[in-house]
């Protein structure tokens, strides 16, 4: 009797030490300091990441103690990414309801290889702005493809700013040397990338893919690349898609600036939104490349052929 007594005590006295625990720690850092503070929760971040940073910027008193408020609450899978304004004035339970709905801010990914209606579609989506105006705004080739942090409330002129501030930044990162020597302009380079991407799927293809459209280029000879064509027919309504899956013969004698079966020299414009992979390997061009040709099968896996005969023998090898 006196051991279930004595159990019975201890138990009390652990779940007052733990009530007192939690009651602490949810009350506010500073109920006296009303400073607004932007916290920003990034995309993929966990709980324990998302603890510590609110700890680090000084907004709740225990870590343990907002670890269960938030199991308490039920709320681990709510909360959002984006940025929140919070207060050292907050209770914890406050805070952490907080991260649950009204960023700031809103998160959206721009993919690579995309043209610029996709990324306007998907900007228009999540931002309250015409679709048509991003597409007027927006420059082909330059809307560089990453996660950003637009705010809700974004202009037309504030969008373009972030996006042409982080082209800038990732172009800067090139080599200037390696452009400078093959004597390439910034749209030039741009318009190589975009073939580049949308030609070769794996990254380590996509030197080889750079240097070839290259060499035929300054050899005056037709790009015949087929991702050209796709882009001056533009959206395919049976299809739900801007890039036309299957060209047949009559497509490649389409008459545009932009097929490169019928005209020499680079497309009038980039024909999508490079990564920094296709960027970078514009930069890492080999203008002695062997191989004038090149094919991509079935599983993206790249063929090249120093010769028309070989190019023949991997298109009946690969593609028929």
């Amino acid at each position: 009797m006196n051991k279930f007594f004595i159990f019975i005590v201890i138990l009390i006295m652990l779940i007052f030490v733990g009530y007192i625990f939690v009651r602490e720690g949810n009350m506010p850092v500073n109920k006296n300091d009303k400073t607004s503070i932007i916290f920003l929760i990034k995309p993929g971040e966990n709980l324990n990441q998302i603890i510590n940073n609110l700890a680090k910027n000084n907004l709740i008193r225990n870590k343990i103690s907002f670890y269960l408020i938030v199991k308490r609450l039920g709320i681990e899978r709510k909360i959002q990414a984006g940025d929140f304004r919070l207060s050292p004035s907050m209770s914890a339970e406050i805070i952490a309801n907080s991260l649950t709905h009204g960023t700031i801010d809103i998160w959206v990914t721009l993919l690579e290889g995309w043209r610029k209606e996709e990324a306007a579609q998907t900007i228009s989506s999540k931002i309250a702005l015409p679709e048509i105006e991003i597409i007027q705004a927006f420059k082909e080739g330059y809307i560089f493809p990453d996660t950003y942090l637009f705010p809700k409330t974004a202009s037309i002129e504030s969008l373009v700013k972030i996006i042409n501030s982080n082209f800038e930044n990732k172009y800067q990162s090139l080599s200037s040397n390696s452009i400078s020597q093959l004597e390439l302009t910034i749209n030039q380079v741009v318009i190589i990338a975009s073939l580049v991407e949308r030609e070769a799927k794996f990254p380590d293809d996509r030197q080889k893919v750079a240097s070839i459209i290259y060499k035929r280029l300054k050899s005056d000879w037709t790009l015949n690349i087929d991702a050209t064509i796709q882009y001056a027919f533009g959206y395919q309504v049976s299809e739900k898609s801007w890039w036309k899956k299957e060209l047949s013969e009559d497509d490649l004698k389409l008459q545009s600036p932009y097929n490169t079966y019928i005209h020499t020299g680079l497309p009038p414009s980039p024909i999508c939104n490079p990564s920094l992979s296709s960027l970078t390997a514009v930069t890492e061009i080999d203008p002695n490349i062997d191989a004038w040709f090149y094919i991509s099968d079935k599983t993206g896996k790249m063929h090249y052929a120093k010769t028309l005969e070989e190019h023949n023998t991997n298109v009946e090898r690969y593609l028929r």
